[in-house]
């Protein structure tokens, strides 16, 4: 029987110090657990105050940039300046040029069937140039062809009458002299264009659809081409500008210029339904023809060679059974011109592809001087740049799949046809 006592309270002995060891464990486990919530919820909490810290400074900084009741635009763009190459801002460069860009306006007189007169504006852009001491207006010769009362209008708002002094259709330059007192004129530099780039950022100021004083901006997008217009006779406009900047109607004979305000080029034509396709005469022709053209009243000494021709292919090549698909092949040749003297040779069959019609076996010029020629921008641009007349050139031309070196004697183009 006492046994049986002393084993009773052994047994609750150990059922109490079981109890008390549970109940320690749950009390260290919540603890911890606790502990671990509590350390949760502090980097948690931290977390949250960051993110509303960071939206607090964005909603000052968004309300920094909204304008108040009374703001003015001035007020909220200021600061905001859009520079251009060697820290030249945009707006500083348009303020530097406006002065020296002006309105051409001018009137064609036209007559109907039955003799009636009719009369019709025409408006371009057109900017000051200093020609030794002499203040003239340069512009496009299509902006004032055929046109009577010419006027000139600069930024101001004054207006004067113009005078042609003189023009070269085949490059579409004209000059312009007017009465306006010397005060008016701004002069532009005008700087060598064969130093630009693909790439290069260019500026256009003008007067599209007469919105006077309008900028533009775009960039080079080629050089050395070609285009042909109604006043040049199928005569190419040769090493010609190719800018993205948007050109329109009123912007022909305004200046192509630099970062640095300098005029690189006169804009004179776009790609008709075309986007951001324009181009611009080299300021290395306006310097080339400008004496001529303020003392002599013209320019008649672009060299001539005498022939016509198209781009060599290589379906072009393939018809011909040639390897040479570059180049420039010649379709006829003048009789009497240059390259007749030397005895260069024309096609003598027409042939079609892809729906036109192509006349070949003529010889294919494929150098001038040694410098690889291959069409007719390469062709137009050298003959210009590096040639005049009656100097005597070296033509590498292949003929029945034989490459051989002319010499050739060029001579002048011939004046433009009458429209």
């Amino acid at each position: 029987m006492e046994f049986s006592q002393e084993t009773q309270v052994g047994r609750v002995s150990t059922t109490l110090l079981v109890a008390i060891l549970v109940t320690i464990t749950m009390v260290s486990l919540f603890a911890v657990g606790l502990w671990g919530y509590s350390m949760g919820c502090s980097t948690i909490l931290e977390e949250i105050d960051s993110l509303q810290n960071q939206i607090s400074t964005l909603q000052e900084q968004i309300s920094n940039l909204q304008p108040t009741q009374n703001a003015t635009y001035q007020d909220i763009f200021q600061n905001i300046t859009y520079f251009l190459g060697e820290n030249v801002s945009l707006p500083q460069l348009y303020e530097q040029v406006i002065e020296s860009v002006v309105i051409i306006r001018g009137t064609i007189v036209e007559y109907s069937f039955f003799g009636q007169p009719y009369y019709t504006q025409v408006q371009g852009s057109g900017f000051v140039y200093n020609f030794s001491g002499q203040m003239v207006i340069i512009t496009n010769y299509h902006v004032m062809s055929d046109a009577v009362d010419i006027s000139i209008t600069f930024a101001n708002g004054n207006g004067y009458a113009a005078t042609a002094l003189g023009s070269d259709p085949y490059a579409d330059l004209a000059v312009l002299s007017t009465d306006a007192p010397q005060n008016e004129y701004k002069p532009l530099e005008i700087t060598n264009s064969s130093i630009l780039e693909v790439g290069d950022p260019v500026i256009v100021v003008g007067n599209p659809y007469g919105l006077a004083g309008s900028l533009s901006v775009g960039i080079v997008s080629a050089i050395g081409r070609t285009i042909t217009e109604d006043m040049t006779s199928g005569y190419p406009i040769a090493n010609v500008i190719q800018t993205t900047a948007p050109l329109n109607p009123g912007n022909s004979g305004g200046p192509l210029l630099n970062y640095l305000g300098q005029v690189v080029g006169i804009t004179t034509a776009i790609v008709e339904d075309s986007q951001g396709v324009g181009f611009a005469i080299p300021s290395n022709t306006v310097m080339r023809e400008i004496g001529s053209l303020v003392t002599e009243g013209a320019y008649n000494k672009h060299p001539w060679l005498g022939v016509t021709g198209i781009d060599m292919t290589y379906e072009i090549a393939r018809e011909m059974s040639t390897q040479i698909t570059y180049g420039w092949l010649i379709d006829q040749v003048i009789s009497g011109g240059p390259a007749d003297e030397a005895d260069l040779q024309g096609g003598s069959q027409q042939i079609q592809i892809s729906g036109t019609w192509i006349t070949i076996g003529g010889d294919i010029i494929i150098a001038i001087n040694e410098a690889r020629i291959t069409n007719i921008d390469d062709l137009s641009a050298y003959l210009e740049e590096y040639t005049s007349q009656g100097q005597t050139i070296d033509v590498s031309i292949v003929r029945n799949n034989q490459t051989m070196t002319i010499a050739v004697e060029l001579g002048t183009r011939p004046p433009p046809s009458p429209p």
